[in-house]
């Protein structure tokens, strides 16, 4: 699966940067580095913006390729900031095949982003993931640590407004 990129501006400060440094500079000597700094550096920031992985490219001394290679390589990085409540809908088999796609469209349309995009509040985000091992409540989502299972896309619009402000 293709990692979008974030349609969210940037908005990183000066102590995250300050942060960020320390770590490469903790790092800099370390064969393999690129790795540890990327989980750092998303712990930092909570995502890796583009603007992310070019200080990591430079403070390293590596080509900004191979940063970005690593980053979408690995499902445990985002590429996209997550929302306040984050919404992960499961497309293994079991869920799939009873519709998931259906609900995944349904969140989609209602909260107006695609997967793996944030809302421009920063309230929803939007995942498309794999087997969550709840397939006997197929389909599933979670928002956050909330699990919703049997669904259908009418449901959809009654479960977001428990998480709307």
């Amino acid at each position: 699966m293709l990692k979008k990129i974030s349609s969210i501006p940037f908005a990183g400060t000066p102590e995250q940067e300050a942060e960020l440094k320390q770590v490469i500079a903790k790092h800099i000597d370390d064969p393999g580095a690129v790795m540890p700094v990327l989980q750092e550096a998303q712990d930092i920031y909570g995502y890796l913006p583009i603007e992310v992985q070019t200080m990591i490219a430079e403070g390293l001394n590596v080509p900004l390729e191979e940063v970005y290679g690593v980053s979408t390589f690995y499902s445990q990085f985002a590429l996209s900031p997550k929302g306040k409540y984050n919404i992960s809908v499961c497309m293994g088999t079991a869920c799939y095949v009873k519709g998931s796609g259906e609900v995944l469209d349904k969140l989609s349309k209602e909260l107006g982003i695609g997967a793996e995009e944030c809302t421009l509040d920063g309230q929803f985000s939007l995942t498309a993931c794999r087997c969550i091992g709840a397939c006997g409540l197929a389909p599933v989502i979670t928002i956050n640590d909330d699990v919703y299972g049997r669904l259908t896309a009418d449901m959809i619009p009654d479960i977001l407004a428990k998480y709307k402000d």
